[in-house]
């Protein structure tokens, strides 16, 4: 028999990091400074890892701190670096009046996607049997049931976004480069004499 607090324990934690990824998610889009938005975005895959704590999904937890809060986010710090962007105040703010209708506009079509897709009914072929994770689990091992649709049906999209992944890193280097031959003239020959 189950402890009659723990339904009052989980729903109180579900809501708290989901209000947690929530608030951290905002702020990520409210900030002018790249490193602080890169830094709230850390928190978001926190409070995500968190969420698949608690719905038994241990192995999918570490890889979300490892991989996304982890290499990702050392990869967008690396690149943010890279670029120079210089302190928040120098940097030109870009949400206009038109980009704030867009983003509102781009807001309400998605809260009425959720609304639509919320009210459909739940499909059987969405539901998966009862013992079915526990099979595969014993069958293949955590690593196994993530692993092996990951390398057999999604290969294509795993490898399509590595190579989005390093496409964005040399762009932000090419961009880098390019930014250092901006230097003055009379210092070049001063380095080559």
């Amino acid at each position: 028999m189950t402890d009659p607090a723990y339904p009052l324990f989980y729903t109180f934690h579900f809501y708290l990091f989901g209000v947690i990824a929530l608030a951290s998610a905002l702020a990520f889009v409210t900030r002018k400074s790249p490193v602080a938005a890169a830094l709230w975005l850390v928190n978001v895959m926190f409070a995500l890892a968190a969420l698949y704590v608690m719905l038994d999904a241990h192995f999918i937890a570490a890889i979300q701190v490892l991989v996304y809060a982890g290499a990702i986010m050392v990869v967008f710090l690396f690149v943010i670096m890279l670029l120079n962007l210089g302190h928040p105040s120098e940097i030109a703010d870009a949400r206009g009046k038109w980009g704030k209708m867009a983003a509102g506009v781009l807001g309400l079509i998605l809260l009425a996607e959720i609304a639509v897709v919320s009210g459909t009914r739940v499909r059987p072929e969405w539901v998966v049997p009862r013992g079915e994770m526990n099979r595969l689990l014993a069958e293949k091992g955590a690593i196994g049931v993530v692993a092996d649709p990951l390398f057999t049906r999604y290969l294509l999209a795993f490898e399509l976004t590595s190579i989005l992944l390093l496409i964005a890193i040399v762009g932000a280097v090419a961009l880098g480069r390019r930014s250092d031959h901006t230097t003055d003239p009379a210092e070049e020959s001063a380095h080559a004499g």
